[in-house]
């Protein structure tokens, strides 16, 4: 069991956002998240979208750095990841 998180890339709000996500159960990033001061209003399904000002926090905290690439493919492993598909349709 691992909190990923990978590059922060995605800009939205004027910052980059960098994805914190678990390779096998929500309830462990849920708890990871919270005892690392990120607001719950940063889940977005099956992953957290957090800030580049909080990576290095984060990392030092436990989180494995891992590329873009192998955060989803870990992710869809875990059979956690939620689809563009199933996104649309909620």
């Amino acid at each position: 069991m691992a909190i990923l998180i990978d590059d922060p890339r995605w800009p939205a709000h004027g910052r980059l956002w960098a994805h914190l996500v678990s390779d096998s159960d929500l309830a462990e990033l849920h708890a990871f998240a919270a005892a690392n001061g990120i607001p719950g209003r940063g889940f977005d399904l099956d992953h957290y979208d957090v800030p580049e000002d909080a990576h290095a926090r984060l990392v030092a905290a436990g989180a494995q750095h891992v590329s873009g690439h192998e955060l989803v493919r870990r992710l869809i492993a875990s059979g956690l990841r939620v689809t563009a598909k199933e996104r649309r349709g909620r």
